[in-house]
């Protein structure tokens, strides 16, 4: 029988989500959040990731100019605009173009987002101050696993 896989047809991708290792998790700019990569999809410019919050208040202003979809796995978090809380179990679609201020609640969260095009950071007048593409991110990804000791090659598992 004839393997499919080719370089038009990727391999699947089986990734643990809620990694225990600590080398699995990007420290972000803001003390107390963290990244685990899931996929980066270099096709369509999108990535997957969980972002974990272990802290209260701020953690970013930011719109993204593609839809994005976030599946909340555990714990609770909310938008400062918005009068909703999402906790474990909740889906949430963001359309495009909306900008919303993410706050960390008490116990912190995991949730999985999917994420099309880029985040777009904000500061307090809306004027754009930074960005994360799914190109950025793999940087990032690549200079933590080789701080790690994973080396640079390790976020290639990541990449489709």
């Amino acid at each position: 029988m004839m393997d499919a896989r080719s370089e038009f047809h990727p391999a699947e991708l089986l990734a643990r989500g809620l990694s225990e290792d600590p080398n699995d998790w990007i420290a972000t700019a803001r003390e107390g959040v963290w990244l685990r990569p899931i996929l980066f999809d270099t096709v369509s410019g999108g990535w997957v990731n969980i972002t974990r919050i272990r802290c209260e208040g701020f953690i970013s202003r930011h719109a993204h100019p593609c839809p994005v979809h976030a599946y909340v796995l555990a714990g609770e978090w909310r938008y400062a605009e918005r009068d909703w809380i999402a906790r474990a179990g909740d889906y949430l679609f963001e359309p495009a173009g909306d900008i919303h201020t993410l706050l960390g609640l008490p116990g912190g969260s995991d949730t999985l987002f999917n994420i099309a095009g880029a985040l777009i950071e904000l500061d307090e007048q809306g004027q754009t101050i930074g960005y994360a593409d799914v190109f950025s991110r793999i940087e990032q990804a690549a200079t933590h696993f080789a701080a790690v000791g994973l080396g640079r090659d390790y976020v290639r598992k990541f990449i489709r």
